[in-house]
């Protein structure tokens, strides 16, 4: 109950043959072909595509400094937190004026 011998293999292709037809098969195979040659030719343009992008990356003099000073971050992040503490006081602490008149 091993692997098939080419006999067993021989009888599959001649019932696939009788089945399908050749025109078939052989329109089956120039298609798979085909799709595989696109994408060959697709992975080129894209393997070229990306060299292309990180030789413009390398030729870039810009330089952006992300580097953040620990003082700043800190400071930042307290004013935050006072900022974020005063916009939820409690009703109580807030004063409203119920006598205005409108005229």
């Amino acid at each position: 109950m091993g692997t098939f011998s080419i006999w067993h293999w021989l009888i599959v292709l001649i019932i696939v043959v009788l089945v399908f037809g050749t025109k078939k098969l052989r329109n089956l195979g120039s298609d798979l072909g085909g799709a595989l040659k696109g994408f060959k030719d697709g992975m080129k343009e894209a393997d070229t595509g990306q060299s292309a992008a990180s030789t413009t990356q390398q030729t870039d003099d810009r330089i952006i400094d992300v580097q953040a000073k620990r003082e700043d971050a800190a400071q930042a992040f307290h004013d935050n937190i006072n900022k974020e503490q005063s916009m939820d006081k409690p009703a109580s602490s807030v004063k409203t004026d119920h006598n205005t008149t409108v005229k």
